[in-house]
């Protein structure tokens, strides 16, 4: 398994059209993928996780992932959360 810290850079976190973009990120990967906030954890393909965690610009996240291609979705996932709106 793999794991990355990343500094949430969106404008508005990760509300409802990133969070769409970021699952639909994370399901064009075959990898198993996470996203950790403090301490709970949540599945980044599922929508309603994702917008749980209520992430807001600045927050630190640990994005996860074990398969494949593992590498190349935190890569892309890393690119959803630090991209300028």
């Amino acid at each position: 398994m793999r794991e990355r810290q990343v500094i949430v850079q969106l404008a508005q976190g990760l509300h409802a059209r990133p969070a769409s973009l970021f699952v639909k990120v994370a399901a064009s990967f075959s990898s198993e993928i996470g996203l950790n906030k403090e301490e709970k954890k949540v599945n980044a393909k599922s929508i309603i996780g994702v917008m749980s965690l209520a992430v807001s610009k600045g927050q630190s996240v640990v994005l996860t992932a074990d398969g494949a291609d593992a590498e190349q979705a935190l890569d892309a996932l890393e690119r959803v959360l630090v991209s300028v709106e």
